[in-house]
């Protein structure tokens, strides 16, 4: 029986085994999924058995998207160009290193009654799916991506990847159209301490994070009378992207799907 895992620290909240058990289940897939918190130095020994095919594949999750890559064989263009890989496959004796938040965030956004095109962005956060973000977005053709981030360096190191970033101190905020909360604030129920009461232009809050269900962050936009949307509909895509590089199979996406997440 095949064995994938997803890694990351902290792990608890994730989904992914209760989505990805669902799919191998409904096709009949003789594999199990489960999820590991890993430290830093044991990344490059479970990589390792993901070499000698002791694990089959693995998703990544913060904080290692871009930890992990040293010890890969190839990138997909997408992960060589974001530097962030969140799934792993091996593939003729190679460890590969692949990007399905892209997909994920771009499909997310075409599932909301919402145009994107020619919109002003402001991130807040800039590790982890941060450069995926970006990536989806200038491929949506917005106007102006801007970044917030508690560390300014970490949002200046993303100017090195992409033409164009704007910056802010964080504390403040710009005239946008959309607000998206790339930060872990909210995992726990932490509130992100930003008065957005005067950003006249909103139209949009988004949130990466999909469980809780609804953060501090969206329940202050949905007071503010913006329409929010948190990861959820990014999540299960992206893992779908990840299902289908491990099965070359393209599992069912229903309503089921997510109540199958409201339920946990």
């Amino acid at each position: 029986m095949k064995k994938y895992l997803v890694i990351g620290n902290p792990i608890d909240h994730s989904l992914s085994p209760k989505l990805q058990n669902h799919w191998l289940k409904e096709n009949n897939i003789d594999a199990t999924y489960d999820k590991i918190k890993l430290e830093d130095h044991e990344i490059k020994n479970f990589i390792q058995d993901i070499k000698e095919q002791k694990i089959a594949g693995c998703n990544v999750t913060v904080p290692f998207k871009k930890t992990v890559i040293p010890f890969l064989d190839k990138l997909s263009p997408e992960a060589e160009q974001t530097q962030s890989v969140n799934t792993i496959t091996f593939d003729n004796g190679n460890l590969v290193g692949h990007n399905t938040d892209i997909v994920g965030f771009g499909t997310a956004i075409k599932k909301l009654n919402f145009s994107i095109d020619g919109k002003k962005i402001l991130i807040l956060g800039a590790g982890g799916v941060v450069p995926s973000i970006i990536f989806a977005l200038k491929n949506m053709h917005v106007q102006e991506i801007t970044i917030s981030n508690r560390s300014r360096e970490k949002a200046e190191n993303l100017r090195i990847l992409f033409e164009n970033l704007k910056i802010l101190e964080w504390g403040n905020l710009n005239d946008c159209h959309v607000i998206i909360n790339a930060t872990s604030l909210g995992l726990n129920n932490e509130t992100i301490n930003l008065d957005f009461s005067s950003s006249r232009n909103v139209k949009l809050f988004y949130d990466v994070i999909y469980n809780p269900n609804e953060t501090p962050f969206l329940q202050m936009g949905k007071q503010l009378g913006y329409m929010t949307e948190n990861g959820k509909t990014m999540f299960v895509y992206q893992a779908l992207e990840s299902f289908k590089l491990w099965h070359k199979i393209d599992p069912k996406v229903n309503t089921d799907t997510f109540k199958l997440l409201d339920n946990d």
